[in-house]
């Protein structure tokens, strides 16, 4: 008679434990699409650059370049948790996208890896994924003006490799990773890179080493503050040194929600080249005025950006060299 209870009770508690474990089990699928209007206010939409005339006069960072209507990306991100593991497939379809990796249509893995908690406190992920340097990312959707920094767009994109993640504590995190050099999928010189990421209180301070082969040395910090219920405050500073050629820089992000669905922020950069050699280095002060109205899933962001350049690097109507370049955008970015 016990027996026939034990067992009872043990068959009992293994379709518990099944029924738990399947409830942990969940596939979803999300992603977004963006795309902008944009017109230089200091000079002319034309194309006339490029042997053939057909590039863009725009401000030199990544993405949303182009003047007129343009379109930005198709982001679809499928996502599947079984209890301890999981693995995440993030593809790209459009200009933004491939604009990471230098080309401009088509199709792109952003990113692709699996993942293990060994336990609750330890993530182990293998494969391809997006950077932790930097405050702003390549989705639209996870920054808060349209156009990016110069921070951003002269840092790493993407890494493929292991990486660990800890939480010493509630507010303490540790990332450790191991890595072909930046945004190289396929590893064809030997050479590695190494990672690091330490976390306090939602502020973090991030750091990458490669032998030269990509980008040499960069140490960043990334983070912000709630200073009220409506404002915050995001920072971004970082430090690249590759044999004497590198860059410098700092970003302020001041944002201010005036109501549930409208907020207006603006971004603050000053950014230097560091040229091995050279006794004028180059820089550039931009800032970037963003509103962001949400209805629904629908964000839509009216932007205005003036960069001041060093040099005389930019054209204005008359197409005379000049030092300023001033654009507005509006793009329009759906998520699902």
């Amino acid at each position: 008679m016990k027996r026939i209870i034990t067992l009872s009770m043990l068959f009992v508690a293994t379709v518990l434990f099944a029924q738990e474990d399947e409830s942990k089990k969940s596939f979803n699928i999300g992603g977004s699409i963006d795309a902008y209007y944009k017109t230089n206010l200091t000079s002319s939409d034309r194309a006339v650059f490029g042997d053939n005339g057909d590039e863009f006069q725009s401000f030199g960072t990544s993405f949303a370049n182009k003047t007129g209507f343009a379109l930005g990306m198709a982001n679809l991100v499928a996502s599947y948790e079984g209890g301890k593991t999981g693995a995440v497939a993030d593809v790209v379809f459009g200009p933004r996208g491939l604009g990471a990796v230098g080309g401009d249509d088509g199709i792109f893995v952003n990113q692709l890896y699996a993942y293990w908690n060994v336990s609750e406190s330890t993530t182990l992920t293998l494969g391809r994924f997006n950077t932790y340097l930097g405050y702003e990312v390549i989705s639209p959707v996870g920054n808060f003006n349209y156009s990016t920094s110069y921070l951003f767009s002269s840092g790493p994109f993407s890494h493929v490799g292991l990486k660990a993640d800890f939480a010493l504590s509630e507010d303490v995190s540790l990332m450790l990773a191991f890595m072909n050099p930046t945004d190289v999928n396929n590893n064809f010189t030997g050479d590695y890179g190494l990672g690091a990421q330490l976390g306090f209180a939602g502020q973090y301070l991030n750091f990458y080493y490669d032998s030269g082969v990509v980008l040499g040395f960069e140490i960043d910090y990334t983070g912000g503050f709630d200073l009220s219920e409506d404002f915050f405050l995001g920072i971004n500073g970082a430090y690249a040194d590759n044999d004497g050629n590198g860059f410098y820089g700092a970003a302020l992000y001041p944002q201010l929600a005036t109501s549930e669905d409208f907020s207006i922020g603006l971004r603050g950069e000053y950014f230097n080249w560091m040229m091995d050699g050279a006794s004028d280095e180059p820089s550039v002060f931009a800032l970037t005025l963003t509103g962001s109205y949400t209805l629904e899933n629908l964000i839509i962001k009216p932007e205005l950006r003036l960069d001041s350049n060093s040099d005389e690097v930019y054209f204005d109507n008359d197409m005379a060299p000049t030092k300023s370049l001033a654009a507005f955008t509006l793009a329009a970015i759906y998520s699902f």
